[in-house]
């Protein structure tokens, strides 16, 4: 095996390897991967919440034995490949193996450390974006028209995962427009390409005109609750945090897009970023949703670098940009990463704001990562010791509860369902409801109404652990209804009033 493969085939093993150590076993799976891997159960060509290409993945999971080290190792596998693609571009643009190492260094100790612990369509996102940018530069290399079909596929493949693809094509575009590079235009092959892209994602817009295009109902509800509480400001600021330790190897990548002679071809790249960001401030977007925007950056700055220090007493200083990634990411892992346990950094006395706007005593994603194996493992106590299981329904207030219940689990055939996000699609109400366990979360017990159907209330419990999200939630059973409570869930349901 050449020298080459060799350290590139330790960086990946490094990268996956990484992903399994840095979240402390305290912590249970975060609150979306529970409703991802329950799509494996309901395969379709859309979902209200995400694209169709993660229950794919779920259904791969599920097959596998749908245990912890599958979850993990699907976001891991697309970090390392992230760094598979960046080394490739690097050896695109004549990098030397020094440009390599450096780029895979920055990209293993990065915010994506972060993003690859989560199974999320994140790590799949980031990876897209730069598989985009990678084709296209390979384009510009050989006009070799394949390079546009790989591009669009790329594109297709990232919009099956996430939409948030989509900024990367909005940036694109004008930048295409305002280079020499605009010349595409004219050529049939890229229209060939934009037609393939658009019949590879063509099912999930059917999908999505069939049921009154929920993506815009989910991006309002986003808007609503969440963005709202974005600053255009922080946004700017996160920016800088999630490659901080190799800034310097980002920086040196736009100026090299200016000053090296043989990059100028690829100018265009900048200002598709610059046109991507200020579209993502102008909506005050989530930070993240920027972060692939930046490893194709890294290729660029790496081989810069590589060339300012080119062979003799500057040599001597091409650990430097390495170290200073090295020693720069140290303080971050506690930021960035659950390597504690809850109360350790409680005790630390950082605050850290949510998307509800509001100060918290740890990070939202570690809360929601908390309390999960507790609340399943009481609501099997419960469903236990109750007779006429199949008359029984659990009833969660959000998507997390029901599929973190579903993982869980120790019984089979327990299921619980909730009135949110997919859940309200795959609940069977074809069947007699008896007895109910109600998991309510703490600022929802006020609400009655479902108490009102029942002639007896009982709470039985509730999530104890202070630091999860959860904290709090209740859980309730209710016996002997008043009415057929199936059929009255049905026409609620058809008439849209199912909550």
């Amino acid at each position: 095996m050449k020298k080459e493969k060799l350290i590139l085939f330790s960086f990946i093993s490094l990268k996956i390897i990484l992903q399994y150590l840095v979240v402390h076993p305290i912590y249970d799976l975060q609150r979306d991967e529970y409703l991802h891997l329950d799509q494996a159960k309901h395969l379709a060509w859309g979902y209200h919440s995400i694209p169709p290409l993660t229950s794919w993945i779920s259904w791969i999971i599920l097959q596998l034995g749908n245990t912890y080290f599958w979850v993990k190792f699907f976001p891991a596998l697309f970090g390392a490949l992230t760094i598979l693609v960046v080394w490739k571009t690097v050896e695109s643009l004549k990098g030397s193996l020094y440009a390599c190492i450096l780029t895979a260094t920055a990209l293993t100790f990065s915010s994506l450390l972060r993003i690859n612990m989560l199974y999320q369509p994140n790590s799949l996102d980031v990876l897209c974006w730069t598989l985009i940018y990678y084709t296209f530069i390979r384009f510009i290399q050989t006009e070799n028209y394949n390079w546009l079909y790989f591009m669009a596929t790329s594109f297709a493949i990232g919009f099956l995962n996430k939409y948030n693809i989509t900024f990367c094509l909005l940036g694109l575009l004008p930048a295409l427009l305002l280079t020499e590079h605009r010349k595409l235009f004219l050529k049939p092959q890229f229209y060939l390409a934009f037609i393939l892209g658009l019949a590879l994602i063509s099912p999930n817009l059917i999908w999505q005109f069939q049921h009154d295009f929920p993506v815009f109902k989910h991006l309002k509800e986003l808007q609503d609750t969440q963005l709202v509480h974005v600053n255009r400001m922080d946004f700017v600021k996160e920016q800088f945090l999630f490659f901080f330790s190799s800034l310097i190897v980002i920086i040196a990548g736009f100026i090299s897009l200016f000053t090296y002679k043989p990059f100028k071809p690829y100018r265009l790249l900048f200002l598709a970023f610059t046109f991507t960001i200020a579209l993502f401030i102008y909506l005050k977007a989530k930070g993240y949703y920027a972060i692939g925007l930046y490893p194709i950056f890294l290729a660029f700055g790496a081989v810069y670098l590589s060339y300012l220090l080119q062979p003799g007493w500057k040599k001597y200083l091409r650990l430097v940009p390495i170290a200073i990634i090295l020693l720069l990411f140290i303080p971050l892992l506690d930021r960035t990463l659950p390597l504690k346990t809850p109360t350790a950094y409680f005790k630390a006395g950082k605050e850290h704001t949510w998307e509800d706007g509001k100060k918290h005593p740890i990070s939202q994603d570690f809360a929601d990562m908390l309390g999960w194996q507790e609340l399943a493992s009481k609501v099997d106590s419960i469903y236990k010791k109750l007779p006429n299981k199949e008359t029984v329904f659990i009833l969660c207030d959000n998507y997390g509860q029901a599929g973190a219940i579903n993982y869980y689990t120790k019984i089979k055939g327990l299921k619980a369902d909730s009135f949110t996000d997919d859940y309200i699609d795959w609940v069977n109400l074809d069947r007699q409801i008896k007895t109910v366990i109600r998991i309510k979360e703490a600022e929802n017990t006020g609400s009655t109404r479902d108490f009102s159907l029942f002639k007896i209330v009982r709470y039985v419990g509730k999530i104890e652990n202070r630091f999860a999200r959860e904290k709090d939630t209740q859980l309730i059973l209710l016996s002997e209804p008043k009415l057929d409570l199936a059929k009255l869930l049905r026409t609620e349901r058809a008439a849209g009033r199912l909550e």
